[in-house]
């Protein structure tokens, strides 16, 4: 059987199952590893003065272990950089929190080659590779052009953004181009597949096969929705054991006469926990008759505190949770306990069945596993009432919650009064409705599809690799492309733009011509100048020079105004380079 080699931005393996961190990934990949005994490669989390591209191998739980050292810089710029202030605010709809640096660009591209380097020696040739998240986005481009023909697939754990804000990312297209060197590409709910084939069409004139197939950029791929889901009969096991037993009776005893309502996050602009405080605040100012009968306990686990917008976060977190406890608070009662540290899923289990409300009200997210394990967590006789945001990819999956829009705070404090004074018939009617689609939709069934449909998948018809540039004459300069005339274009600009060269427009070799020779060629002269301008030909099955170039000839086009010099950032097919 081939095995599966899983890569993604960290790897942390678990010792076992209550002793992992809050992240529902890592509990996701590590049964997905387990399960087909295969290899899972990253980043250590630590540095190095100088890169050295070697591997650090261990075995654990049956999986083999495979991580590398990045230089700070490295971690800088990609990390903290491209991935956490580019990618993560746009791909959330916060494009208002981008910071659009060229150097970060550099760095997530170095760090993919880098990935690249070290991965490559570890597969074998029937290894099914699966790529996760938005850190490695250009992985399988730089594999293949390595030489890789390895099934890669890619899976993208946080929301697509709409065709508009993507289009505010400098070299957008080469991001998405780099996408279609992947096999497979899995979203978490057919609304952000929806949004991935909506750029496709509208911005690069691809085209949706009625298959699960897209096409753009001269290679197709196949493209699906795979929900992501929680470990079921693993978290059932954690639900009884004695860690999560302990947990509860501290939260019960804490709580004697009180109403728990419980969220769990990390620290995050897209989790939506100002305005959740805020939804709070509005509930016992509207229903003071529920002052001193409920406490509301957030677990907020502190993340990539070297960015400065999650300090700034943290920071009024900190005085909206003062303000709410100097309001409302008593001698013995304090409204919101807001707790900064990460708890592992054992202790949270037994926290998430001691509350009445799960409030999971996230402004934007992929999926959100949270919503999950607290339905799980539930005592099926007495279960409490999952609050969720319809804006949670798991809000498509989890329709017998109550579906809330987290930007209103009326409409979250309504939520938390209703699941309150739900009756215990239909709050047992919600939840069982709720743990069928859990069990039905596990992990396994993620695992399971993915991996199935990427093994299905049709063989592309050319290997992907970065453009070669070669001189082939004075006033000539070579490129080859698999990627058909959109892509000859893209490349070629890409390719002035690293060369100090000006881009014109593209050409058509005629249909007939010598196609052993297979050059698409740049014509190019000088202007007054003395600058080469250039002009992309790239081979098609029909259509001569002129025709595809609306009737004019090479030489015309040639003697064009030049294009702006470096307006598409660096050269050599780099990726997310502004």
């Amino acid at each position: 059987m081939s095995r599966l080699v899983v890569v993604s931005n960290r790897v942390a393996m678990p010792d076992n199952a209550g002793s992992a961190s809050v992240g529902g990934l890592t509990m996701a990949l590590a049964a997905a590893l387990q399960q087909y005994r295969g290899v899972w490669f990253g980043w250590s989390g630590d540095t190095t003065p100088t890169f050295t591209g070697e591997a650090h191998v261990r075995e654990t739980g049956g999986v083999t272990i495979a991580t590398i050292d990045l230089e700070a810089q490295d971690v800088q710029e990609y990390y903290n950089g491209y991935a956490n202030t580019v990618l993560w605010p746009l791909f959330h709809y916060r494009i208002d929190l981008t910071e659009y640096e060229r150097a970060f660009g550099e760095g997530y591209a170095r760090v993919n080659s880098r990935f690249a380097e070290t991965l490559q020696s570890l597969v074998r040739p029937d290894d099914m590779i699966w790529v996760h998240d938005y850190h490695l986005i250009p992985l399988a481009q730089e594999l293949r052009q390595r030489g890789l023909k390895n099934r890669i697939g890619f899976f993208l754990h946080i929301p697509w953004p709409a065709c508009q804000l993507l289009t505010t990312l400098p070299q957008h297209q080469e991001l998405v181009e780099a996408l279609f060197a992947f096999d497979l590409l899995g979203f978490q709910t057919q609304d952000w597949l929806n949004a991935f084939n909506g750029y496709v069409t509208d911005e690069l004139d691809g085209k949706i096969h009625g298959d699960g197939y897209v096409s753009a950029f001269g290679r197709t791929v196949r493209v699906g929705a795979f929900p992501i889901g929680i470990d079921a009969d693993n978290f059932a096991q954690i639900v009884q054991s004695p860690a999560a037993a302990k947990s509860y009776d501290q939260a019960a005893a804490t709580n004697v006469y009180r109403d728990l309502i419980m969220g769990v996050d990390r620290i995050d602009y897209s989790k939506g926990l100002e305005e959740r405080f805020a939804a709070y605040d509005q509930f016992l100012q509207t229903h003071p008759e529920f002052r001193e009968r409920v406490t509301y306990l957030q677990i907020a686990q502190t993340s990539r505190s070297e960015v400065e917008t999650y300090q700034d976060i943290r920071t009024r977190l900190d005085g909206v949770a003062g303000r709410i406890n100097a309001a409302y608070g008593t001698l013995d009662w304090t409204p919101l306990r807001y707790v900064n540290r990460a708890y592992g899923r054992d202790f949270l289990a037994g926290v998430y069945r001691a509350a009445k409300i799960g409030l999971v009200t996230p402004l934007r997210d992929g999926m959100n596993l949270v919503a999950k394990e607290y339905v799980a967590a539930q005592n099926p006789r007495n279960p409490g009432v999952l609050v969720l945001s319809r804006f949670a990819g798991a809000a498509r999956q989890m329709k017998a919650a109550l579906i809330v829009n987290p930007y209103s705070r009326e409409d979250v404090a309504d939520a938390i009064k209703r699941g309150l004074t739900m009756p215990q018939p239909e709050r047992r009617q919600r939840w069982e409705a709720l743990m069928t689609g859990i069990e039905t939709d596990d992990v396994s069934t993620w695992r399971d599809s993915f991996v199935a449909a990427l093994k299905a998948c049709r063989p592309q018809a050319h290997p992907v690799s970065a453009p070669t540039i070669a001189t082939a004459g004075a006033n000539e300069t070579v490129i080859r492309s698999p990627a058909g005339r959109r892509g000859v274009e893209a490349q070629a600009r890409r390719c002035d733009a690293g060369h100090h060269r000006n881009f014109v427009g593209v050409a058509n070799i005629p249909a007939g011509a010598d196609r052993a020779d297979d050059r698409p060629i740049f014509a190019a002269d000088k202007d007054a100048a003395g600058r080469r301008r250039h002009v992309a030909a790239a081979h098609r099955e029909q259509g001569g020079v002129e025709e595809g170039l609306g009737g004019r000839p090479l030489g015309e086009l040639a003697a064009a105004e030049p294009h702006a010099e470096g307006a598409l950032g660096l050269g050599g097919g780099d990726v997310g380079s502004e």
